[in-house]
């Protein structure tokens, strides 16, 4: 049995933790194709305040998102200790801007709890659950609801 096959079976999701300010969130592993250092963005007029511009991604335009910015968080002040994560929304490649990434955790769907009544419709519409691990609070994100195609055609 493949090793994906196997991760299925046994209910097993594999997260990329990552953290943003003080706050860490996670994100499906399979959406990520690569994790690469700061690049300063060239500028795009007219896009949304989340979109820091666009890199060159071995000869392919890459749009950078400030993440923190679109979570509706204090924008980032990015330097070179930043991160991109890489990662496949819809059917568009893009850069997610992040303070750092932390682990990789395999959880299962017991790991996740659901996401607290007291988060606003814009919280419940991307944050899939809470995961407390190892007495941490992580916010799992799915990238396909924050960003809708629309918008991740934009960029």
């Amino acid at each position: 049995m493949n090793e994906l096959a196997r991760t299925q079976a046994d209910g097993v999701r594999e997260l990329i933790a990552f953290r943003i300010g003080d706050q860490e969130f996670c994100v499906d592993i399979m959406s990520v194709r690569e994790i690469r250092g700061w690049t300063p963005a060239t500028a795009l007029p007219h896009s949304p305040g989340f979109v820091l511009g666009v890199i060159n991604l071995r000869g392919a335009v890459l749009p950078i998102i400030d993440l923190s910015s679109r979570l509706g968080m204090k924008a980032a002040d990015p330097t070179a200790r930043h991160v991109i994560i890489v990662a496949q929304v819809h059917k568009k490649v893009v850069g997610l801007l992040v303070d750092a990434v932390s682990d990789i955790l395999s959880v299962t769907s017991q790991n996740i709890q659901p996401t607290p009544e007291v988060s606003s419709e814009l919280d419940k519409s991307f944050a899939r659950g809470v995961l407390a691990i190892e007495g941490r609070m992580i916010c799992l994100i799915e990238l396909e609801a924050l960003f809708k195609s629309s918008e991740s055609e934009a960029a």
